[in-house]
C-alpha cells in the first residue's frame, strides 16, 4: 500500500494522543497535526481542573464510562513510565440532604457497575476522617480518583509522536475542507495540506470543521464558560484532595467543588454560564457571528427557555463573588471571601443535539474518509489514551 497521509486537526489532549498512537502504532502512515493556534494544547486541555476522574458518574455500558476506566489504567501507567505527576488524592461527593443521598445511591450504583474500585459510603464522622473540614450528611468516597496537569501529558504525547515521524504544523487554520482522493484542507492564510484519512479533534471547533467535510451540522457545539476562583495558600489546608457535590443528573456539569491540583493549588469552581463566543474566556468576550449562529439555533432556543432559571442563578454567581463561594462553603463553611481570589476559566465544548438535548456522552462519526469526534468534553481528558485506540481501530482497514 502506498503512503497514507493522515491529518489530526487539533493539537489538545485528544488530537495528541491520537497522533501519537497513529505514529508509534502505523510508522509507514505519514502523519501530520494542525493546530490553529501558535503553540499546542491552548484551550480545553490547559483550561480545567487536572482530574482523572474514576468513572464514577457515567452510565453503564457507555462510551464515557467504557473509555474513562480504560483511559484511567492506561494515563496511569504512561505517568509513571514518564515520571509526570500521577497523585491519587481521592474524591469525595458529599450528600447535604435527602435528595442528596438518594441522588447519591443511584451514582454509587452507577460507579459500582463501572468498576470504580475501592468505593466507600460514608457517614457524617467518616467523612471529617478523610476531609476534616468539610460538613454533609453522607458521602461517597473514590480513593482512586487522581490529579494530574493534563497539558504537559498532552506535551508528552506529542513528543512521542513527532519521535515517531509525526509533524506538527502550529498557526494553521483550517477555514476550508474539499473531500475527495486526497482531501485538501486550507488555512486561512492560503496553505493547503493533503490527507488521505483526516480526523477531527477540534473540541470547540469540531461541529464546523465536521460540517465543512460533509458531515452533519448536528450535533452543534455551545460553549459553556467554566470560571474558577483559588484559595490563598494560608487556607489550603482546608481541603486535602478533591470535594465535589452531588450532581444535577438534569446537567452534564458537576457543580462548584473543591480541587486540589498537583502544584499545590485549590480550585474552586468551575460554574457552567453560557459563554457569547467559542473562545469566550472572560465575561465581556463576545463575537457576534457566533452568538448570531448560537440564536439562530432552534434547538438552543428550546433549551434555553426549559433552563432559564438555572441559567439566571449561573450568571448571578458569576457576577457575585460572594454567590460563588457560598456555593463552596455549603461543603467546607470554614472558608471565608478573605480566603479566595479569582482565578482562570476554561469553555467546555458541549454538543447540543437539533432537539436542544445536551448530548451526555462522546459522540463520533464518520463520513468516507473523515472520522470526527463531535462530543468530547470532560472525563475525554482522562480517557484520551482509550479515545486513540478506538479512532484507531476504526481507520485501521485504511492505514498501511
Amino acid at each position: 500500500m502506498a503512503e497514507q497521509k493522515v491529518v489530526v486537526v487539533g493539537a489538545g489532549i485528544v488530537g495528541a494522543a491520537i497522533a501519537r498512537a497513529l505514529a508509534m502504532g502505523h510508522p509507514a502512515a505519514s502523519v501530520t497535526v494542525l493546530e490553529k493556534e501558535d503553540e499546542p494544547g491552548r484551550h480545553q486541555t490547559s483550561r480545567n481542573s487536572g482530574v482523572v476522574h474514576a468513572g464514577v458518574y457515567y452510565q453503564p455500558g457507555s462510551d464515557k464510562a467504557r473509555l474513562s476506566r480504560e483511559g484511567v489504567r492506561r494515563l496511569r501507567e504512561y505517568c509513571h513510565e514518564r515520571g509526570l505527576p500521577y497523585q491519587e488524592v481521592g474524591k469525595v461527593v458529599v450528600a447535604l440532604d435527602a435528595r442528596d443521598e438518594g441522588r447519591l445511591a443511584r451514582i454509587r450504583e452507577r460507579a459500582v457497575a463501572n468498576g470504580v474500585p475501592g468505593l466507600r459510603w460514608l457517614d457524617a464522622a467518616e467523612l471529617r476522617e478523610i476531609e476534616p473540614h468539610v460538613q454533609g450528611r453522607a458521602a461517597l468516597h473514590s480513593p482512586t480518583t487522581a490529579i494530574v496537569d493534563f497539558a504537559r501529558v498532552a506535551a508528552a504525547f506529542l513528543a512521542d509522536a513527532r519521535e515517531h515521524g509525526a509533524r506538527l504544523r502550529t498557526g494553521f487554520e483550517v477555514t476550508s475542507i474539499s473531500v475527495g482522493s486526497p482531501t485538501r484542507l486550507t488555512a486561512a492564510s492560503g496553505d493547503t495540506v493533503e490527507a488521505d484519512l483526516l480526523v477531527i479533534a477540534a473540541g470547540l471547533q469540531a461541529d464546523r470543521l465536521a460540517a465543512l467535510a460533509g458531515d452533519s451540522p448536528f450535533p452543534r457545539i455551545v460553549p459553556f464558560r467554566g470560571e474558577f476562583h483559588e484559595l490563598v495558600p494560608s487556607a489550603r489546608h482546608l481541603v486535602k484532595g478533591l470535594i465535589y457535590p452531588v450532581p444535577d443528573p438534569r446537567y452534564p456539569f458537576l457543580g462548584v467543588h473543591l480541587t486540589r491540583r498537583v502544584d499545590g493549588n485549590v480550585l474552586l469552581g468551575p460554574n457552567a454560564v453560557l459563554a457569547l463566543a467559542r473562545e469566550g474566556y472572560l465575561r465581556r468576550d463576545l463575537e457576534a457571528r457566533e452568538l448570531r449562529e448560537l440564536v439562530s439555533f432552534k434547538g438552543f432556543r428550546t433549551f434555553a427557555r426549559a433552563n432559564a432559571a438555572t441559567g439566571v442563578r449561573e450568571v448571578w454567581g458569576s457576577l457575585n463573588r460572594r454567590a460563588f463561594i457560598a456555593a463552596a462553603r455549603r461543603y467546607v463553611p470554614e472558608i471565608t471571601p478573605e480566603d479566595v481570589v479569582r482565578g482562570p476559566a476554561g469553555v467546555r465544548a458541549q454538543a447540543m443535539d437539533a432537539d436542544g438535548s445536551l448530548v451526555d456522552d462522546f459522540r463520533f462519526s464518520r463520513v468516507g474518509n473523515v472520522f470526527a469526534i463531535r462530543n468530547a468534553p470532560s472525563p475525554a481528558a482522562t480517557a484520551s489514551l482509550a479515545i486513540a485506540d478506538l479512532v484507531l481501530d476504526q481507520l485501521r482497514p485504511d492505514l498501511p
